[in-house]
C-alpha cells in the first residue's frame, strides 16, 4: 500500500442510508482523509430490480449533507459488466470455475445439517460427473457459476479484527440469470479504481478469505481490510426502517441537525468532538478536524447499540 491510501464507500442503491451506513462512510471518509489520501464513491447496484437512480440520488445527497465529498464522479457496478465478464473468462479458462445447480433452499439445508457449516456453500456441485450435469441441465434449472476455491486456507491482518485465519467458501461469481455476483465485482473494482484500504462493516469479514483468492488468482494486489462493528437495534440486528428513526431524514424530524448526527458518529466511533454546549462549530470543520486527529485504534470493538427509547429521541450529545 502507498503512503497515501485510496478508500472508498459502495452502497448499495436499494433504500436510504441508515446510522450504521454513515458510520460506516464517515469512518471510511476519516481513514483516507487523516493521511490526504483520495477517497470514493462506487454505487453497487449489481441488482437492477431493487436499484434505483432515486435511492442512489438520495445517498449522494445524505453523504454529502454530513460533510463528505469523493474525488471523482461515483461509478456504477452495473456499468461495468464487461470488466466482470474478462475476469470470469480468465478463471474459466483456467478450469477455477464450476457450474452450480443447488437453489438457495436445498444450500440452507445442506448447512443446518449435522456437520453443515451455515453460510456456507457444503459443494453439491462441485465434482458433478457429465451424466449428473446433464441431468441437471436437463430438468431445466438455470446454473449459477462458482469459484473452485479449494478450502484454501487464507490469514488476514484486518485492522480492526487482528489476525484472522479462515477457509476460503466457493462463492458465486456469475448468478443464475447471468448477472455478475458481488464477490467477483467487488474484487475487480477495488483494483481497477486502485482502492487501498477497504473500511466496511464486520458483517462482511466471512467474504474476504474468497475475495483474496480472487485477488491472488486474478494478479490482483490486496488492499488492507479494516472490518467495522455495526451499529444495532436492542435486538441485536443491523438497523432497518422497523426500528425508528434511522435514516438521517428521520434523524432531522427527531430533532437532531446533521452536525448532531455526525457529532454522535464520532463519539459512537471513539474520536474526540467538541464540548457538548459548543454550537459555534461547522459542519466542515468538524469533519475536518476529526480528520487530522482521526485514531483508529480508538474504533470500538463492540457493536454499538441503539436501543428503541434512544431512536425515538434527539441523539445523545
Amino acid at each position: 500500500m502507498s503512503a497515501v491510501p485510496t478508500g472508498r464507500f459502495a452502497p448499495s442503491p436499494t433504500g436510504d442510508l441508515h446510522l450504521g451506513n454513515l458510520r460506516t462512510a464517515l469512518l471510511a471518509w476519516l481513514w483516507s482523509r487523516h493521511d490526504h489520501g483520495g477517497f470514493l464513491v462506487r454505487m453497487e447496484d449489481l441488482d437492477r430490480v431493487t436499484s434505483s437512480r432515486e435511492h442512489e440520488d438520495r445517498q449522494l445527497r445524505d453523504l454529502a449533507a454530513i460533510g463528505l465529498d469523493w474525488d471523482a464522479p461515483p461509478v456504477r457496478q452495473s456499468e461495468r459488466f464487461d470488466l466482470y465478464a474478462d475476469a470470469l473468462a480468465d478463471l474459466s479458462a483456467r478450469q477455477l470455475v464450476y457450474r452450480c445447480y443447488c437453489s438457495r433452499r436445498e444450500i440452507a439445508e445442506a448447512a443446518s445439517a449435522p456437520h453443515g457449516r451455515p453460510g456456507r456453500y457444503p459443494g453439491t456441485c462441485r465434482n458433478l460427473s457429465a451424466r449428473e450435469r446433464t441431468n441437471r441441465e436437463r430438468s431445466g434449472r438455470p446454473a449459477a457459476l462458482r469459484l473452485r476455491a479449494d478450502a484454501t486456507s487464507v490469514s488476514v491482518d484486518d485492522l480492526i479484527l487482528g489476525h484472522v485465519c479462515d477457509v476460503a467458501d466457493d462463492v458465486v461469481l456469475c448468478r443464475n440469470d447471468g448477472v455478475p455476483a458481488y464477490q467477483l465485482a467487488v474484487v475487480v473494482d477495488d483494483a481497477s479504481q486502485g482502492v487501498e484500504v477497504v473500511v466496511r462493516g464486520d458483517d462482511l469479514a466471512p467474504s474476504t478469505p474468497a475475495q483474496v483468492i480472487l485477488q491472488r488468482l486474478l494478479g490482483l494486489p490486496t488492499p488492507a481490510y479494516a472490518h467495522v462493528p455495526l451499529v444495532v437495534s436492542e435486538r441485536g440486528t443491523r438497523l432497518a426502517k422497523r426500528d425508528g428513526a434511522v435514516t438521517l431524514a428521520d434523524r432531522v424530524r427527531a430533532g437532531d441537525t446533521p452536525l448532531d448526527v455526525v457529532t454522535w458518529l464520532l463519539r459512537s466511533s471513539g474520536q474526540p468532538t467538541p464540548a457538548t454546549d459548543d454550537r459555534t462549530v461547522s459542519l466542515n470543520d468538524l469533519i475536518n478536524d476529526a480528520a487530522g486527529v482521526f485514531d483508529h485504534s480508538a474504533i470500538p470493538r463492540i457493536p454499538i447499540v441503539l436501543t428503541d427509547g434512544e431512536l425515538g429521541r434527539p441523539l445523545p450529545r
